[in-house]
């Protein structure tokens, strides 16, 4: 007869297996399983083989471990696990790409009816429509003041009705009448919290940012380096290109107000004496913009006066010819 491992013995196996996966693995995710079944997790554990292991446990036993394994390696980032360790957790340890881990373990979702008791995690909304349900059911949508009427001998809902709103308790006449409709309102499965990687800790909706995200925000986080810069008169390399064209401009100003010059500022000095240079300089630029736009346009008006010509005569304007 084979003795069954004692409590200490599962302890003991279960502590060397989440500190060997701590070792082997540098990332994971920490995910809740609210209401995931036994059958469910076997089907995410297949569908995640080969890169990754989920590692269930109590608590308790995994704060334990990972402090205890800790202080073995001298590894102070395992710590940064055990605050994430609350309610009903599981670990996703990975080598493989994180956002598409995260990815593979939200497609396993199981549908569930909704029990009576449980705290609705969305709006559970009734669609109009025939229910196939005869009219001694009718009670049922009375309580819910659910507006109903027969139609064919069956009770027909009339107009939707938002039957739960999210965060409340499901009710024993709510959760009958979702059976009786088979409306199965709910799904669950994996839901990941936090990601762990090589001892930093971030949120799951880091994963979904893009290339575009992080130019955008490091650009957001230039101008206002600048910005701060540029108040506080404190140099920076975000501000110094605006800084170096604002001692020019004053430069320049000071320059035009008083006799001093410089070959850059007498330009700027000849323009303001004469404006009518302006009107000089910029004729040639917007003939560069268009090149040969004139003749483009002779051309157009010889186009459009050859047909005039041509209906006079079709009009019958030159029989006298």
């Amino acid at each position: 007869m084979v003795n069954k491992p004692s409590k200490a013995d599962k302890k003991i196996a279960y502590d060397a297996k989440l500190c060997q996966l701590l070792d082997d693995y540098s990332q994971i995710l920490i995910a809740a399983a609210d209401n995931v079944g036994s059958t469910q997790l076997q089907n995410i554990r297949r569908g995640l083989r080969g890169d990754s292991v989920v590692l269930m446990g109590k608590n308790t036993m995994m704060k334990r471990s990972v402090r205890i394994h800790s202080e073995k390696t001298g590894n102070k980032t395992f710590l940064n696990l055990i605050p994430l360790l609350q309610g009903n957790v599981g670990l996703i340890f990975t080598k493989g790409d994180l956002k598409e881990v995260s990815e593979e373990v939200a497609k396993y979702k199981v549908g569930a009816p909704a029990r009576v008791g449980l705290v609705a995690p969305i709006d559970v909304v009734v669609p109009p429509g025939n229910t196939g349900l005869d009219p001694s059911q009718t009670s049922f949508f009375q309580v819910l003041n659910i507006p109903t009427k027969i139609n064919k001998g069956t009770v027909e809902i009339i107009t939707p009705v938002e039957l739960i709103k999210k965060g409340e308790k499901v009710g024993s006449s709510e959760a009958a009448l979702l059976a009786k409709l088979g409306i199965r309102p709910f799904s669950y499965g994996l839901v990941v919290l936090s990601v762990y990687d090589n001892g930093s800790v971030f949120s799951p909706g880091v994963l979904d940012l893009t290339e575009d995200d992080l130019i955008g925000k490091f650009a957001t986080g230039v101008t206002m380096v600048a910005s701060l810069s540029l108040a506080v008169a404190y140099p920076t390399l975000a501000a110094a290109p605006h800084m170096f064209i604002n001692a020019y401009k004053n430069v320049l100003s000071v320059a035009v107000a008083t006799e001093y010059s410089y070959p850059q500022a007498e330009e700027v000095k000849e323009f303001l004496k004469d404006p009518s240079k302006f009107a000089v300089a910029a004729a040639p630029v917007a003939a560069a913009a268009a090149p040969g736009g004139a003749p483009a346009a002779a051309k157009e008006e010889e186009k459009k006066e050859e047909p005039a010509e041509e209906s006079d005569d079709d009009m019958g304007f030159g029989l006298f010819d």
